[in-house]
């Protein structure tokens, strides 16, 4: 879709590529916190900021394997990393983990009106019965 279109989009069809986007967008984070390694990693960052072997060295795990896993964290946006001379710091970005947030706040409100609506159910079918 060009950018000049966008201008020209009804308000369904940005709400479709809205959601496409956030979608895409949680299919990488969810990816990243597939792998216990790179859950392992984040809690370790979420103490605080570290380099590269600081973060391996928990690992059985050759440098080039786990860089992958840093470098999965690092496109989901999970982490973000600075480059002083030779040794890479990574820390975590707080701010992508709404994207879990968001999806599983929705997925809660969706299951809470579903189990509200059973429990309506529920106590209709008990009221009939108490009646009959």
């Amino acid at each position: 879709m060009a950018v000049e279109s966008l201008g020209q989009m009804d308000n369904s069809s940005v709400w479709m590529v809205s959601q496409m986007v956030h979608s895409a967008a949680a299919d990488d984070v969810f990816h990243a916190l597939s792998n216990p390694t790179r859950r392992k990693v984040l809690e370790r960052l979420s103490v605080g900021p570290a380099t590269v072997s600081e973060l391996a060295a928990p690992f059985d795990m050759q440098l080039p394997s786990f860089v992958q896993h840093l470098s999965v964290l690092e496109q989901s946006r999970l982490v973000r990393s600075k480059k002083h001379g030779r040794v890479r710091t990574y820390q975590i970005a707080p701010e992508r983990f709404k994207v879990v947030e968001d999806w599983l706040t929705a997925r809660r409100q969706l299951w809470e009106a579903r189990l509200d609506r059973f429990d309506h159910y529920v106590e209709q079918l008990k009221e009939k019965e108490s009646k009959s």
